[in-house]
């Protein structure tokens, strides 16, 4: 029996995407798969009064139990009322890749899907995400597709080189398949270990600066799909304090650096209206919990350290909506 993604009080991403994008800021889309990165979450774009998409990657709906999810979905629609604020929540799939995936989650309560065909042929990409559309959009659903290739392991999806989106084939993409919103790529990429240290230059106060987003290609998207929906994946910024935390704490995490909050800011001003961040949240929460592990090494209640990582993951996603995204007051 299919589940309607509005009986569980759920939006998806149209209007969200259309209001972002005449707003000049980017609808956040946080990874979760418990219920302390939920209440993070929920909470953290309550007050901050900021819409907001839970984002699920295949591997976290077999780890979660996708009944369970479901629910956990109602559970914030509610949860953001008792909290004092009605929020626009959209239940998207992050990465799916195929077309049964992505019809599964339709049918059990999900407002959005993505079909990551980017690992195909152009061909074979076109017809796989033309066929999740014409799905999808018979109950309601938007579809996010893919044109690129993001280097980087996160979950399921893995690639060990980044390949650039060709402006010249969104038009024909987008109108060959009818998708709501594409994701793109222009230098983000998936995972914790984004660049190197060898990859970066030191500007003058010694902070090592990652190689720049690749604007010039997201201003040529613009220019072809003026006012469509463009995506962001792999765009946490790898917050050095969490990872010196861990590392301090018994962590062996390698050096790396993340995307600059100041060119996320810059691309949700663009056609840019969703930007994933996922790593960010589990450096946060890690960072948390192995410090009151070092600092109390009796503690075994998961309430006395599930709680700090929940707090932690809280204040970085209001950061988030408020510095970086622009989402905050828009809800």
């Amino acid at each position: 029996m299919s589940t309607s993604y509005k009986d569980l009080g759920l939006v998806n991403t149209k209007e969200m995407f259309a209001k972002a994008i005449a707003g000049k800021y980017a609808v956040p889309a946080y990874n979760f798969n418990n219920l302390e990165q939920l209440q993070a979450i929920v909470q953290a774009c309550v007050e901050s009064k900021s819409p907001v998409i839970l984002q699920v990657s295949s591997g976290a709906r077999k780890y979660a139990n996708a009944n369970l999810l479901r629910n956990m979905a109602k559970g914030a629609v509610e949860f953001a009322k008792e909290l004092g604020c009605e929020i626009p929540i959209a239940l998207h799939l992050d990465h799916g890749d195929t077309f049964e995936l992505c019809k599964d989650c339709v049918d059990s309560g999900f407002s959005s899907v993505m079909i990551d065909g980017s690992h195909h042929s152009y061909e074979e990409n076109i017809a796989l995400t033309k066929k999740v559309v014409e799905y999808a959009h018979a109950h309601g659903v938007t579809v996010e597709g893919e044109l690129g290739v993001l280097a980087g392991v996160e979950d399921d999806v893995v690639a060990e080189h980044s390949t650039y989106t060709k402006p010249e084939e969104v038009v024909d993409f987008v109108k060959r398949t009818g998708v709501d919103s594409l994701a793109i790529s222009i230098g983000t990429s998936h995972g914790a270990n984004k660049f190197t240290p060898a990859q970066c230059t030191r500007n003058e106060n010694g902070v090592l600066i990652p190689p720049p987003l690749r604007f010039d290609i997201l201003e040529e998207i613009e220019k072809q799909l003026p006012g469509f929906p463009i995506v962001l994946h792999g765009s946490s910024s790898v917050p050095q304090e969490e990872v010196e935390t861990i590392n301090k704490y018994g962590g062996a995490l390698k050096d790396s650096v993340g995307i600059p909050e100041e060119q996320l800011r810059k691309a949700a001003q663009s056609a840019v209206c969703k930007i994933n961040i996922d790593s960010d949240g589990r450096l946060a929460m890690t960072a948390a919990i192995r410090k009151v592990f070092a600092e109390k090494p009796g503690e075994f209640d998961p309430r006395k350290y599930l709680g700090p990582a929940r707090d932690a993951l809280k204040e970085l996603y209001k950061h988030k909506n408020e510095n970086v995204l622009g989402s905050a007051g828009k809800a």
